[in-house]
């Protein structure tokens, strides 16, 4: 399994963001130049969050983004799936219905033991996601790198002045 690196893009600037509290919203151009991303694709992600109802989007040359919601409110489930979609990891194409004894009659996605075993392991990994919120990443590096929403701020400063 490989997620797009769209999903980490988009929780670091989440949580940059948090420490940003910025009520009309930071720029694309700004949060790219963050970790010198392509301003482009980080928009698309931007985006997707905004659908997702995870940032809000303020238009205009002052417009920018910022958190739509609470921290707490905004699971890593919920940005993994406004950057990946909803879909399961792993997708049962019935191949056991080719196989010595397949019926065509039979639904193996929901009979394969494989099929199981993998919506299981998809299960408990969305279940971890959907417990740890924003906010508890937030307090975890907070606790690990006490320096981090400082440093954060004064890099967003400094390229404000540019």
């Amino acid at each position: 399994m490989r997620l797009s690196q769209g999903v980490e893009w988009a929780i670091h600037t989440c949580l940059n963001l948090t420490w940003l509290g910025a009520e009309r919203g930071v720029s694309t151009s700004r949060l790219a130049e963050f970790y010198q991303l392509p301003p482009a694709y980080l928009n698309k992600q931007l985006q997707s969050l905004v659908r997702a109802g995870i940032l809000a989007s303020t238009p205009g040359r002052r417009g920018g983004f910022s958190l739509a919601r609470q921290p707490a409110d905004i699971s890593l489930l919920d940005v993994v799936v406004a950057i990946e979609g909803p879909d399961p990891l792993f997708r049962c194409e019935q191949i056991l219905r080719a196989g010595p004894g397949g019926r065509p009659d039979v639904d193996y996605r929901e009979v394969c033991l494989v099929s199981g075993a993998m919506r299981r392991a998809d299960l408990a990994w969305r279940q971890e996601l959907a417990s740890r919120t924003l906010a508890d990443l937030k307090a975890d590096v907070e606790r690990s790198f006490p320096a981090t929403p400082d440093a954060t701020r004064d890099r967003f400063a400094e390229l404000h002045e540019r």
